[in-house]
């Protein structure tokens, strides 16, 4: 080997090296590999939110049903979320975004609570 091809070599090797273990170690994430947006439920019956307190991680959607025979609303405490009133199998949808913890209740019904917990 002559002098020159020793010299390219010897920096050629650890460029090599470099690259092929960035290349290993390297993931590749496609969408399909991204999990889909979470969902959850609460449903309305005899007057109570079920479950009365659920924790989802952020990004989830909560969806409400009205299983109960009257009206409801879904109303955030803090005005952060606000249904129209929801007869009967009619449902109400809203997407957390931001950890933090928000209560609710019913404005027909205020002793009708309930709370979801974002992480």
């Amino acid at each position: 080997m002559t002098r020159k091809n020793a010299w390219v070599t010897s920096l050629a090797t650890p460029v090599v090296i470099a690259v092929l273990l960035l290349l290993a170690g390297s993931s590749s994430v496609t969408a399909h590999d991204q999990p889909s947006a979470a969902n959850a439920a609460v449903k309305i019956d005899n007057f109570v939110f079920g479950p009365q307190t659920i924790t989802i991680p952020a990004g989830t959607t909560v969806t409400w049903t009205n299983s109960d025979d009257i009206p409801h609303t879904v109303v955030s405490t803090e005005g952060v979320f606000k249904s129209k009133v929801v007869d009967t199998d009619e449902k109400f949808s809203y997407t957390f975004t931001k950890a933090g913890t928000y209560p609710y209740y019913c404005s027909v019904h205020p002793k009708m609570t309930g709370k979801v917990v974002v992480q």
